[in-house]
């Protein structure tokens, strides 16, 4: 993994640990991504809705990839994304590289880092 992206994901996670509170991991930083991005708030969330905001997540994540396009959102007003091409096969540590990289990404266009 290159070093200097996993500095930066650390210093990251350490500046949103200060608002969040300690611990978070990826997973955490995933789910704090989808609930900004279904723009309701924090609310007690079902399994299957905090299941469903990780997906919102990546999705957004991996949009300006080209893996996915936001469709609209719902009735409810969930975002909707259409896979655009095959995800490539990873390992787990390639996997951990580009979603690290895509949340620094994000939070820099967020303008928190």
């Amino acid at each position: 993994m290159d070093h200097a992206i996993e500095l930066r994901f650390q210093d990251l996670t350490k500046t949103l640990e200060e608002k969040f509170g300690e611990g978070l991991d990826t997973q955490a930083i995933l789910f704090l991504i989808g609930v900004q991005e279904l723009g309701l708030g924090y609310k007690e969330f079902t399994k299957q809705e905090k299941t469903d905001l990780l997906h919102i997540a990546v999705c957004t994540l991996l949009e300006p990839h080209g893996y996915y396009v936001f469709d609209g959102r719902d009735l409810e007003n969930w975002p909707h994304f259409t896979l655009l091409k095959p995800l490539p096969v990873l390992t787990d540590r390639e996997q951990q590289h580009l979603i690290k990289e895509a949340i620094l990404d994000y939070f820099e266009q967020q303008k928190v880092i």
